[in-house]
């Protein structure tokens, strides 16, 4: 190993909390009990928190940390942190390092400050964060992270985590019942496993500070479209520009030492667009690392003078910003549970995994939708690269060919994978992979995994991913009650997955998801399509989606009708936001940039006629920079107006957002339609705020 790979050996991981690191600190029975409640999810004997907790406060001093605390992820899509510092005062006047087991295992913030959907009130503030064992800690910015989950005095998740690590042992008790179906007496646990591909932009940060809009909003309001876009297609995969190889380079290496095996990195197809991929790990780790590397990208950018975008749409009329949520599940041993094999129509096993998987997106594929609903990733579904809105499975040539042995009994390819021959003889043939890759599917079968697509850049993959193992849990489950009352499991096996794959097989298209005419062939199927956030919110309460998430205890009913007013009550907050800060960037900047364009065109107008001459397309410009600027005073007095009539909305929370989504964003519309206009026309010295151009090309 040379120096150079041997450094960046030593960095990762350092620091962390890890079991190398507790197999070295820890006695080695308190690391046995340790590592075998994080292996089979069970609590922690108090006493064997006191002695983690010490060698936990020692590493961590050691590695400069005054401070430590718990850390969780509320209802905000963001993390949460209070810091409490080690330190505890003697009776001589000086001060001693002290952590106890009990400050290791549970925190106390305000329950009431965050969103709750009404399950908490200000006179009801207490709550409780609680030590999550399988997600280690680690020191950064002095200060040790303890991952938490986060619940309410009363013991209702008010978090992002809680229903994640329920979900997730739902799952794997489901899947322990297929398999012992199956002869696996071995397995112990099914880790529901995760590999999330995060894109975001990177701009100058002088520029990003001159915008209001990015600064309040993650996006542009306003920008006219430049001359150049994404439509050469030299950005993707492209050589990376000096500033921002230094950026990834130091952002590799801040994730490094904190664990997160940040693998992949290359351009996006968009300017100015980028995208980190970590490698695979279980889904309550990949959430905490996903968390992370959003907080560690806008931190890097900072040192390197940039400002790093997460929204789902920073700029209109180029690629979004998405997270694609690798998807598989894998035994403790590590056996890939979705792993075709070389014959995977001989692989019942497989099948009946996939047929799970399939029924569940089909028969809850609302739920599924409300899972990646939002304001900003409405901006993105359906435009661009982005997959629409309505939900089906890619599955290729060679599963859904394995679908139509199964149903006719007749099949049309021999299951084997082929060689793909480049043609050049100094070029190696290259053996072919089972399926294609169809960039335009939402959820999409990539070899041993499902790549659901929907997820937005900034959203946390903890919610998608609890609803996925909910529903795949809720599927399987039907399907071992069966085979465990069958006479004939094998037989009965056969049976079931026919039956799955006829009556689900209305999810599976391998075709252009961007094509007009699937949006007609998928309202034939009766497959949703649902656009917007407002639309989808239902989904949310919807009795079936409620009726699994409580069977599998991974929300309650109050839970689930909780996260339907945060949302709805979410939308309304971002959508208002945005429209106020058209109105201040609007009213106090752009129409007085067009009044002093106006007043510049008279006056040349003016002047042309006092020397006795004229000029028709000076006159014309005063003319198209008096109408656009007509239209947006008007256009503004409009969107003034609707913002403030939404304060009379007295309705359920579903009707103010739908306000918001009819009346609120067509106003906006027609304000940016007009600015936008303006800025193509005024004079770019007089123009307010950096353009598209500005802010795409010059990194």
């Amino acid at each position: 190993m040379d120096e150079k790979t041997a450094s960046v050996a030593d960095k990762f991981g350092s620091s962390v909390f890890n079991e190398a690191t507790m197999r070295e600190r820890l006695p080695k029975v308190i690391f046995k009990q340790l590592m075998k409640s994080v292996q089979e999810g069970t609590s922690i004997d108090p006493a064997i928190a006191e002695v983690v907790a010490n060698a936990m406060k020692d590493w961590a001093l050691e590695k400069g940390a005054t401070h430590f605390t718990h850390w969780f992820q509320p209802m905000t899509g963001i993390t949460a942190e209070k810091h409490e510092a080690f330190i505890a005062p003697t009776e001589d006047g000086k001060a001693i390092m002290e952590f106890s087991g009990k400050e290791l295992i549970k925190g106390e913030p305000d329950a009431s400050s965050f969103p709750s959907g009404g399950l908490r009130a200000t006179f009801e503030a207490r709550g409780y964060t609680a030590w999550d064992v399988t997600s280690n800690a680690f020191v950064k910015d002095q200060t040790l992270f303890i991952p938490t989950a986060f619940c309410s005095y009363t013991g209702e998740a008010l978090d992002l985590k809680t229903p994640l690590l329920r979900s997730m042992e739902s799952l794997s008790k489901q899947a322990i019942r297929i398999l012992r179906l199956f002869g696996d007496e071995a397995t112990q646990r099914v880790i529901t496993t995760m590999g999330p591909e995060q894109e975001y932009f990177l701009v100058d940060e002088k520029l990003y500070m001159q915008r209001p809009d990015l600064m309040f909003t993650g996006r542009t309001l306003f920008g006219a479209k430049p001359p150049k876009g994404q439509e050469l297609e030299d950005q993707y995969f492209g050589s990376l520009k000096e500033r921002v190889a230094d950026y990834m380079h130091d952002l590799d290496e801040e994730l490094w030492k904190l664990g997160v095996s940040a693998r992949t990195k290359h351009n996006e197809v968009a300017p100015a667009q980028h995208e980190l991929a970590p490698i695979f790990n279980s889904a309550n780790v990949a959430t905490d690392h996903n968390q992370l590397t959003m907080e560690v990208m806008k931190k890097v950018a900072v040192r390197h003078g940039l400002a790093c975008l997460l929204h789902e749409k920073p700029f209109a009329g180029v690629n979004g910003s998405g997270k694609h949520n690798n998807w598989s599940m894998a035994t403790d041993a590590g056996k890939n549970l979705l792993e075709p094999g070389k014959t995977p129509e001989s692989n019942a096993k497989f099948l009946v995994f996939l047929s799970a998987v399939l029924a569940a997106v089909d028969e809850y594929s609302g739920l599924l939708r409300a899972s990646v609903a939002s304001a900003a990733n409405d901006h993105r579904l359906g435009a661009n690269e982005a997959p629409p809105a309505i939900i089906s499975v890619y599955l290729g040539e060679q599963l859904t060919d394995v679908l139509d042995q199964i149903e006719t009994g007749v099949a049309k390819s021999n299951g084997k994978p082929s060689t793909l021959r480049i043609g050049v003889s100094t070029l190696p043939s290259l053996p072919m992979d089972t399926s294609d890759r169809n960039r335009t599917s939402p959820f999409a079968f990539t070899g041993n995994k499902f790549e659901f697509r929907m997820v937005g850049s900034s959203a946390s993959i903890a919610t998608p991913n609890f609803v996925l193992n909910t529903i795949v849990a809720e599927t399987l489950s039907r399907i071992a009650d069966r085979l465990e009352k069958a006479k004939d499991c094998e037989s009965e096996v056969n049976v079931v997955v026919k039956e799955l794959l006829r009556k689900h097989r209305r999810i599976v298209f391998n075709g252009n998801n961007y094509a007009g005419e699937w949006v007609e062939e998928a309202k034939r199927r009766g497959l949703k399509n649902l656009r917007t956030t407002v639309e989808t919110m239902p989904e949310l309460i919807a009795p079936e989606n409620v009726e699994v998430l409580a069977k599998h205890c991974v929300l309650s009913a109050v839970e689930s009708h909780s996260r339907y007013e945060i949302m709805a009550e979410n939308y309304v907050k971002i959508v208002n936001i945005e429209a106020l800060t058209m109105v201040e960037m609007s009213g106090r900047r752009i129409l007085p940039a067009a009044m002093k364009a106006l007043r510049q065109a008279a006056d040349t107008v003016a002047a042309l006629k006092a020397a006795g001459a004229s000029n028709a397309a000076v006159e014309e410009v005063l003319g198209e920079i008096s109408e656009s600027t007509t239209d947006l005073k008007s256009s503004l007095d409009c969107l003034v107006r609707t913002v403030a009539d939404a304060e009379q909305v007295h309705g359920n929370v579903l009707e103010h957002a739908t306000y918001f989504r009819d009346q609120v964003i067509p106003c906006m519309n027609t304000v940016r339609t007009a600015a936008d206009r303006l800025e193509g026309i005024v004079d770019a010295a007089i123009w307010p705020f950096p353009t598209y151009a500005d802010l795409l090309f010059r990194v």
